[in-house]
């Protein structure tokens, strides 16, 4: 929670400093999306990085070089580039920590329903702290400079270095004297089990971002106030939240993992109420809902760990962390620039239709892909 607040309010800081030194909306812009491609760049040449090393390590050194990115974006002698290539050094690292940080949590609980038990409060946890790190962002702004701001976040991920350090066991390091290269990250893209996996966790983020990133626009077609595009923003986690509490706490493992399917087809479902151009509550209860259904996650996870070698499970998850987050970049992008030629309601509608069509396809794929593994193990 502490590294997460501190990266997200380092990113809405950071943007507010370099408007006000740039006063270029250009600008501002780029540094908030220069926070998407490092995250692929980061999630692929850094890999390796979440198994050759122990875990505990990787952790700690990730948070003291986002310490110290943003310690250098503090100092006023640090011009606008500078403050680009430091937002792009923190980005860089963030799979490798997020990575290393989910293939740690199987080497603690195992590969079960422990696991995914403890990933699915991670993801809650992560949920909390990015709806707090807009709102704490937005407070401290209010009360002190940007610069300030960010040298707030230099403690959060201080603190965060120091908590992993005092209160976590050390651990060997899962691929020690392995010094494989990019070759090792292909090697899983090329095995079909886990690329299918790896896709049915990508192509969601794709398109749920869609009405997030265009949520804005579509409060000012509907004519609403600010507080109902608070709502809008706040409606998808608060369903994502409360799926996976409840998948986890009342679901068998069993049943998760064959709710899978049902969930992912019907997650997008919700985004065709958007055609009949929705006010903001019944917007906000469709996303809610698309949110909810984000519960197939869990049963996904096991699948996936399963299928990834323990040796190569921290390179499994940082590329897939990478991915999650480029794609997400892409989707808001790509809502942006649809929404210059169609109404905002239809875009996210088509989104929706879009989604649901593109699952369908890789999980018929996957179902032939599993019924020939089945056939060929006989």
């Amino acid at each position: 929670m502490l590294s997460l607040l501190g990266l997200v309010v380092s990113e809405l800081a950071l943007t507010v400093l370099v408007y006000d030194l740039t006063r270029s909306p250009l600008l501002s812009s780029l540094t908030f999306a220069l926070g998407f491609l490092p995250y692929l760049l980061g999630g692929t040449l850094l890999a390796g990085l979440a198994d050759r090393h122990p875990p505990r390590r990787v952790l700690v050194v990730c948070d003291l070089i986002c310490a110290g990115a943003v310690a250098l974006m503090v100092l006023p002698a640090t011009p606008v580039a500078g403050l680009l290539a430091l937002r792009c050094a923190v980005a860089a690292v963030a799979p490798v920590f997020q990575g290393t940080r989910t293939a740690t949590l199987a080497d603690i609980l195992g590969d079960g329903d422990l696991f995914v038990l403890g990933r699915s409060l991670l993801r809650t946890v992560s949920q909390t702290a990015l709806l707090a790190g807009f709102g704490v962002g937005g407070v401290l702004l209010t009360v002190v400079p940007a610069r300030g701001a960010i040298a707030v976040t230099a403690a959060t991920f201080l603190l965060s270095a120091l908590l992993l350090r005092l209160g976590t066991a050390r651990r060997p390091a899962r691929a020690a004297g392995t010094r494989e290269g990019l070759g090792a990250t292909w090697s899983l893209l090329r095995d079909r089990r886990i690329r299918g996996l790896m896709l049915l966790f990508w192509v969601p983020p794709l398109f749920v971002v869609v009405p997030e990133a265009l949520a804005a626009p579509y409060a000012d077609e509907l004519g609403v106030s600010t507080a109902a595009l608070g709502l809008l923003m706040c409606a998808l986690p608060v369903g994502t939240i409360a799926g996976e509490l409840l998948a986890g706490a009342v679901l068998r493992p069993a049943t998760r993992v064959r709710l899978v399917a049902p969930l992912l087809l019907a997650g997008f479902l919700p985004f065709l109420l958007y055609a009949l151009r929705p006010g903001p509550a019944l917007a906000a209860l469709a996303l809610v809902l698309a949110g909810a259904t984000g519960a197939y996650t869990l049963g996904l996870d096991a699948r996936f760990v399963a299928a990834v070698p323990e040796e190569r499970r921290g390179r499994a998850m940082t590329l897939m962390t990478a991915g999650m987050m480029t794609v997400q970049g892409l989707g808001m992008a790509g809502a942006g620039l649809a929404a210059e030629f169609v109404p905002v309601h239809l875009v996210v509608a088509g989104a929706g239709l879009l989604a649901t069509v593109i699952l369908a396809v890789l999980l018929a794929t996957e179902g032939r892909d599993g019924a020939d593994r089945h056939v060929t193990s006989r």
